[in-house]
């Protein structure tokens, strides 16, 4: 019989060829060129996109390491790397920044651009990295980042041991010397060269920023990978929730190695003690630990395979859910990404994507307000509730981190649990939005108004002007103004220091200074001797005066709660990311949202809570040379209400991307199941 043409509407599968009438015949259909081709790439496709193998090196594969071979031994390093990344990026600098500021004088504004360093790098290389790497070994690729942040994290301690050994001179007099000028002031003085340490501690922050590119971006998409969809949210929550660890353990090893001499190593003795104010603490000890550590973690990332076992399974069975603007069809049909000439196209690609560019800014707005209450939560609480700056610093990342550690694992194991699709996943996470904004608005009736302070909300004893400190009682004093000691008077009022108080003595009694003879302290309503004996002289005791607002537990209480359901919406945004987008985009979707999120989050977020803390302000530091400084004291209700009206903007932008986003999602067709006849599978299209 003469061969017919071949039905298009049909195609055959597994070599089984079909005669006329329908019957199974031995030999295989002729194929054409476009067959065989066809067959050819169904062959490689495994091999080529998703090599596995064992974990090992080359050709030496033990069998000890085999246990790690999968997505659990996997995450166990890719949390490990988090924590240190965290612990060094986000922890240390920001526990030390103060005291790399007073050794190697540096003003607060140039520390901030060590700190921003780590963003303007990982802004840079972003793109390149994902790109680059969403085809490469991304383990690999992994290696290298612990390789680049100890490396970092190694050269930032290197001015301690080349920048000679710690001078902090005499002590400064801080009560008040009426018979002449206090000898100990210091003199203005020109800056000394230790300031160029700054390019230094700049590099090592900018390699730590190529280190941390692939973290977050290509280690992320490897869960995704490996992993089927309702699996891979958990994983990635776990993981995201112990990078929120690493600056937690940052912040307590830090701020115990500062309770170490600086220049402990040296062998030199020092009569200072933590309580000095010319103490320095040994800052450079948590950074050459941790450099050292990372790099323990580069032979575990470089012995895992390109894809772990069982990946190619788990890309068949994954059905597409990217939104539907014919971007996966260009993708598929021109092979994007294997070439960098393909930048481009992939580019626009994303940019074009409705969904992504909608749940992109809504990261932003989130990562806004998260990193500028990251930044000053301390400081917000120091001020509104009257308390000590270790005390803040410590209640606020026992607050904060915890809360966003909760919120990121609750989020992916409820999206993990409850298997939600794309759209589902949208809505999950405005659900969780408007949750936190309602929550968020308790804040209004949290904050607390200023206490009474001498010289800036009160006048001393009815003499002086608001908004000078010098008066009547204290301009014989000499005080210098840059050195800010609160002390609490009798009169239940502040005082900048015990020498704008007046104060000529001090004794120290259950390790706490009580001030005597304060010229500026009238008609003392109580005193805090030990035995009970009663002075005649006004007195004043060291610190600021007991809070009078008891708002703080109901303030934190409900921050917690925001901060959880803020996180528990990052989780659903990120899976929801890599669905909307075609599988071959993944990873470059996560480079192209964080470099969006750095941009117009992670950077600005700061700045404009910095601006508008210091816009509050009511009392400036004046330093010997005249130079305005750091703030002293703010008006705590302006403070509050335009905090308030920064994060409940953000987070109104953030609920209106993601309902935008949810309007513009539209899901792929649905593909028909392929039908068997008998031993023959026959897939139906449409002619």
């Amino acid at each position: 019989m003469k061969e017919g043409i071949d039905n298009p509407a049909f195609t055959l599968q597994e070599g089984i060829s079909v005669t006329a009438f329908g019957e199974l015949g031995d030999s295989k259909k002729p194929e054409g060129p476009l067959d065989s081709l066809q067959r050819q790439q169904e062959n490689q496709q495994p091999d080529d996109e998703f090599e596995e193998g064992p974990c090992g090196w080359g050709r030496f594969t033990p069998e000890a390491l085999q246990c790690c071979n999968n997505p659990k031994g996997y995450l166990v390093f890719f949390s490990l790397l988090a924590i240190m990344q965290g612990s060094i990026v986000n922890g240390l600098v920001n526990v030390g920044i103060s005291t790399i500021e007073k050794r190697y004088d540096l003003n607060s504004s140039l520390t901030g651009v060590v700190s921003s360093s780590y963003d303007i790098s990982f802004c840079v290389l972003s793109l390149f990295v994902s790109f680059h790497g969403q085809r490469g070994h991304k383990p690999r690729w992994l290696a290298f980042s612990a390789f680049m942040i100890g490396l970092g994290a190694i050269i930032f301690s290197l001015p301690h041991f080349t920048g000679g050994l710690y001078e902090y001179g005499s002590e400064f007099k801080e009560t008040c010397h009426v018979s002449g000028t206090n000898s100990t002031i210091p003199l203005c003085r020109s800056k000394s060269s230790l300031s160029n340490y700054l390019y230094v501690f700049i590099f090592a922050q900018l390699l730590m920023g190529v280190g941390g590119t692939p973290l977050y971006t290509l280690g992320t998409a490897f869960f995704d990978d490996s992993l089927p969809v309702h699996k891979s949210s958990l994983y990635i929550g776990i993981g995201y929730g112990m990078s929120v660890i690493g600056p937690a353990i940052g912040y307590v090893v830090g701020g115990q190695l500062l309770n170490i001499y600086i220049d402990f190593d040296s062998g030199q003795r020092n009569e200072l003690t933590p309580d000095d104010a010319r103490w320095l603490g040994s800052w450079w000890i948590g950074f050459l630990l941790c450099g050292l550590l990372t790099w323990f973690l580069i032979p575990p990332f470089s012995c895992f395979p390109k894809h772990l076992p069982g990946t190619a399974k788990v890309q068949a069975e994954k059905v597409s859910q990217a939104h539907s603007n014919g971007s996966e069809n260009i993708i598929d049909k021109k092979d994007i990404g294997k070439s960098f000439k393909d930048f481009p196209v992939a580019l626009k690609l994303l940019l074009r994507n409705p969904v992504f560019m909608s749940l992109t800014v809504a990261s932003c707005s989130d990562a806004l307000i998260t990193t500028g209450f990251a930044t000053f939560l301390p400081k917000f609480i120091e001020n509104q509730f009257s308390q000590t700056s270790s005390f803040s610093a410590t209640l606020g990342g026992g607050v904060l981190i915890p809360a966003a550690a909760i919120g990121q694992v609750v989020g992916g194991l409820l999206v993990s649990k409850l298997k939600l699709n794309c759209r589902n996943l949208i809505k999950f996470s405005i659900i969780m939005s408007v949750v936190s904004l309602g929550l968020s608005s308790v804040f209004l009736f949290a904050k607390c108004g200023n206490d009474p302070f001498a010289g800036v909300s009160t006048l001393y004893n009815g003499t002086g002007d608001l908004g000078e400190l010098t008066a009547p009682c204290n301009e014989n004093c000499s005080c210098l103004r840059s050195s800010y000691s609160p002390v609490c008077g009798a009169d239940n009022i502040q005082y900048f220091s015990p020498c704008y108080a007046g104060c000529t003595s001090y004794t120290t009694e259950n390790k706490q200074k009580v001030y005597h003879n304060c010229s500026c302290i009238e008609n003392p309503k109580h005193t805090w001797s030990s035995d009970g004996d009663f002075f005649n002289t006004s007195i004043a005791q060291e610190g600021k005066c007991p809070a009078t607002c008891q708002n703080m537990p109901l303030f934190m209480g409900f921050f917690f709660f925001v901060v959880v359901f803020t996180f528990m919406s990052a989780t659903p945004i990120t899976m929801a990311i890599l669905r909307c987008v075609p599988d071959k985009q993944r990873s470059f979707a996560l480079g192209v949202q964080w470099l969006f999120v750095r941009l117009l989050g992670s950077i600005p977020g700061p700045i404009l809570f910095g601006i508008t803390i210091d816009s509050s302000c009511i009392l400036w530091q004046i330093d010997q040379c005249g130079d305005k400084g750091a703030c002293w004291t703010y008006d705590n209700s302006k403070m509050a209400f335009l905090l308030i009206a920064i994060s409940a903007s953000a987070k109104v932008i953030t609920i209106l991307f993601v309902i935008g986003a949810f309007c513009f999602y539209k899901p792929p067709p649905e593909k028909k199941a392929p039908v068997r006849q008998g031993s023959v599978i026959v897939s139906s299209v449409s002619l």
